[in-house]
């Protein structure tokens, strides 16, 4: 009884504590759109789901979070009006590579506007450059890995004055199916504050899924070597995968849709089908337990190919595209960069896609090192071949933490001078021995659909337009209500 209650106390004792700790996270991701670029697609209108996920385990523990997202904002002197008004006791910044110039920017005014506030970082960046990000001024502590375990134990020990002597503190991998849904309230509240008003807690960006639309990771990891990837996101994740089980997906959907009235989503996991026997248990209780909201995933060519019966029955499920990454249509390039995959099986993977109607959201990058223009015309043939529903091609960009980037280094290839330049984008140079007018020929070019193509995606898109066309729109559009018409016929006027 008297253990009860102490136990009691402490647990008290503990949550105002925390709860008089105040937590604010800063999203900087505004090297792709920019200020003021709510809704301008993923970019600017996706969640972060390191924060959401991180929001939600510290509020789990009795925490005060909130969000200031750049994105939202006009600038930085309204950054810095904000983060004054907020006045929190501690902020958290996740990094990635091309966000290292406003983060860096945001900790320095925030250290300007709240001297005594507590800077922490995470993310990609800190992780896989941890050397580099520790000489960004006026951090009190880094988190390596991941954080749902080790940033509450953090912010427990600040609220308590006990603070860590040491700065960088590694993350310890949570089990999955234990940490809480991400906290997608984090962002969407914090974007209604500036005006975004889309009845959807992200943005959709395909019309084969409609709003109420969400972005959902199934799994951390990935188990392929391509050199452009690896072994960064090792560092990050591990070597293996950990998935979430079944059941814990689908009552994340279920939360999903009771909370937003979800219409359809995306799996956000690096290549959710390698894990075959967890794709076809999913499906299957998918079917079964009445779900039937369309979504999208990532997917490679080869699997695509050696597993159509998965992908026949994911089509059953719901599944209306696949993200692939063809990358190129030279096999020695797909070998240099150790993808895995053959140019048979891109065209292949394709065919099979087209045959069960699935769209096809094609990656592709231009400018690899070694690559010559011949090959690059090889990946534009490629994909007229493929004719893809969606083209998102790239530049070659050496990250950080990549065998790709050290062999740049090693060559001194790199015409990267500032990290912004770390975006993926078909606009600037980013390495040497490259001809970039001609490459940006060639990636028009390769956009470029063959006539019969094209021909036939305009009659496909007419006749899904007279499809939509019901007697009721058509007089509406005339201005012509459905029970005037119907007197009309009627003989009543």
């Amino acid at each position: 009884m008297m253990a009860g209650k102490r136990e009691a106390r402490e647990f008290h004792r503990y949550t105002v504590s925390n709860m008089s700790l105040k937590t604010t996270f800063i999203y900087p991701g505004i090297a792709g759109r920019g200020w003021n670029s709510l809704k301008q697609g993923m970019d600017a209108g996706w969640i972060s789901h390191g924060l959401a996920s991180l929001s939600a385990a510290a509020q789990a523990q009795g925490f005060e979070v909130d969000l200031i997202d750049l994105r939202a904002l006009s600038g930085w002197d309204q950054f810095r009006a904000v983060l004054a008004e907020r006045a929190p006791d501690v902020i958290g910044v996740t990094i990635m590579s091309v966000d290292y110039n406003p983060a860096r920017q945001a900790i320095a005014i925030a250290k300007e506007v709240l001297p005594d506030v507590v800077a922490v970082i995470g993310g990609p960046h800190v992780t896989i450059a941890l050397q580099d990000s520790l000489r960004i001024p006026h951090v009190d502590y880094l988190v390596t890995g991941e954080g749902e375990i080790t940033f509450p134990q953090l912010l427990r020990a600040i609220a308590e004055g006990r603070r860590p002597s040491h700065r960088v503190l590694r993350g310890e991998p949570p089990d999955l199916d234990a940490i809480p849904f991400s906290d997608r309230d984090l962002f969407l509240e914090e974007w209604k504050k500036w005006g975004y008003d889309l009845d959807s807690p992200e943005v959709p960006f395909v019309e084969e899924l409609p709003p109420p639309f969400a972005t959902i990771i199934a799994g951390r990891g990935c188990i392929y070597n391509c050199t452009f990837c690896k072994p960064g996101e090792d560092y990050l994740f591990g070597k293996r995968v950990r998935r979430r089980s079944v059941d814990n997906v689908l009552a994340e959907l279920r939360y999903l849709v009771d909370r937003y009235r979800l219409a359809s989503f995306m799996f956000h996991d690096d290549c959710l089908t390698e894990d075959r026997e967890w794709v076809m248990e999913f499906t299957e209780r998918y079917i079964a337990e009445g779900f039937n909201l369309p979504f999208f995933c990532q997917t490679r060519a080869d699997i695509v190919v050696k597993h159509e019966d998965m992908v026949e029955r994911m089509v059953r499920a719901g599944l209306r595209g696949y993200f692939i990454g063809f990358e190129s249509g030279s096999d020695r390039v797909l070998k240099f960069i150790r993808k895995g995959t053959t140019v048979a099986q891109n065209l292949e993977a394709a065919r099979i896609c087209k045959k069960y109607g699935i769209a096809i959201w094609a990656n592709y990058m231009m400018g690899l090192p070694t690559e010559t223009k011949e090959e690059v015309m090889e990946t534009v043939r490629m994909m007229k071949e493929i004719d893809p529903d969606y083209y998102s091609p790239a530049f070659f960009t050496p990250h950080p933490g990549t065998d790709l980037y050290d062999f740049v280094v090693e060559h001194d290839l790199s015409r990267i001078t500032d990290y912004d330049s770390y975006r993926r984008n078909p606009t600037e140079p980013k390495i040497r021995g490259q001809d970039y007018e001609f490459l940006r020929w060639a990636m028009a070019e390769s956009q470029r659909r063959k006539p019969w193509n094209a021909f036939r995606r305009w009659t496909r898109r007419q006749w899904r337009r007279i499809r939509r066309v019901t007697p009721a729109k058509v007089l509406r559009r005339l201005g012509i209500g459905v029970r005037s018409a119907l007197a009309v016929r009627c003989g009543g006027l």
